[in-house]
């Protein structure tokens, strides 16, 4: 069972449950392992279960899981329905690879009516990894299930281009009007080469010779598929930060080559994944951002509170002296958690984790990267 299955449970007692995110992340897996009887189970990808659908062919009672509804154009009205007639015995999971929230294309409101959950990417707390072999071998493979349990890289390699392919030529393309594919992939191609530097729109524009507002919409539309994620820069009063420059990383993180930028990569997935957890099963008001200044001063990630930074996290390959900028950014903030993570440590004090873990005077704490993921989710 993935980390959502009692939190899914316990909210379809209450409300209909939408469960996002990135196709082959495990959401189908999942509803099944919920679903005792696959009668109950119905993909909109299917003709013979869209018949159903449209019908309503559909149990009085018991648990109904409807997969990928979200690319019938009429789904908010149809579901509305649904949870209106028969919501008090049926308990109705949703679930679908596009954020449920933005698709929703006219139709009544389901305000009140559902909760939303977002499954991410397998973590090391998730999978209980416990040595820098076995990071290592989730920051090569991707936490997506089926490559990572193949641990066969060229494999991974394989299904990486493959999910790709797909995402574009089949998911994207049922639900948005895409005027150029072959340049669309070729952005999907760009990107990697960018992760962990803030993202100029203006400089793709001019590599692909598309225009601007075609640029920007094609990122939305990636993000909207879960294929990558955008952090927008932390803002204060007290730091002269950049305002506009988003950050963005890829769910599939095995496409970034750069050995640090790939680390980064993984980190900011396990750092979303719970944030995303926090806010959808606690209600808790978080963001995960960056932190960039006019002085080209930059932290990795920033997690804020109600636009207040409560956690500030550099991370590096090799275990060294926080840097200037964390080190400027505590100065700043000096009640937020200032955290510099390390994947090779120097040899001393080696544990299964990693290396050595210590405090500096200024309070910023350095420790292997391992140690703090399995804190998470």
């Amino acid at each position: 069972m993935r980390y959502l299955s009692e939190n899914i449970k316990k909210d379809l007692a209450r409300k209909m449950v939408f469960l996002a995110g990135p196709r082959q992340v495990g959401k189908t897996t999942l509803a099944r392992e919920l679903c005792q009887d696959v009668d109950l189970y119905l993909n909109w990808d299917i003709p013979g279960d869209r018949d159903l659908i449209l019908r309503r062919t559909l149990p009085s009672s018991g648990l109904l899981v409807l997969d990928e509804i979200h690319k019938y154009r009429q789904w908010r009205n149809y579901l509305k329905g649904l949870y209106d007639e028969r919501g008090k015995e049926l308990r109705i999971l949703v679930t679908g690879s596009a954020k449920l929230d933005v698709y929703r294309f006219g139709g009544d409101s389901l305000q009140g009516r559902y909760h939303l959950l977002r499954l991410n990417p397998l973590s090391c707390r998730e999978l209980g990894i416990s040595s820098l072999e076995g990071l290592n071998d989730l920051i090569d493979l991707s936490g997506f299930p089926e490559p990572y349990y193949s641990k066969d890289r060229v494999f991974a390699k394989r299904w990486s281009i493959d999910y790709r392919s797909r995402l574009i030529s089949e998911e994207i393309t049922s639900l948005e009007q895409i005027s150029d594919l072959g340049k669309l992939e070729l952005l999907a191609l760009r990107l990697p080469e960018l992760v962990g530097s803030p993202l100029s729109v203006n400089a793709l524009r001019e590599d692909l010779q598309v225009a601007h507002t075609t640029l920007a919409r094609w990122l939305e539309v990636l993000e909207r598929f879960y294929f990558i994620i955008r952090l927008a820069p932390f803002g204060s009063p007290r730091i002269r930060a950049i305002k506009k420059e988003m950050k963005h990383y890829h769910f599939d993180w095995s496409v970034v080559q750069d050995p640090g930028a790939r680390l980064e990569n993984c980190v900011a997935i396990h750092l979303l994944k719970w944030v995303q957890y926090q806010r959808d099963t606690r209600g808790l008001e978080l963001e995960l951002n960056y932190f960039r200044d006019q002085e080209q001063r930059e932290v990795d990630f920033i997690i804020t509170e109600r636009r207040k930074p409560v956690v500030a996290i550099e991370v590096k390959v090799r275990d060294s002296d926080p840097t200037r900028s964390l080190r400027y950014f505590k100065s700043k903030f000096p009640e937020v958690d200032a955290v510099q993570l390390y994947l090779y440590g120097d040899g001393l004090k080696q544990t299964p984790q990693g290396s050595r873990e210590y405090q500096t005077k200024e309070g910023i704490r350095v420790l292997p990267c391992l140690m703090y993921l399995n804190g998470l989710v």
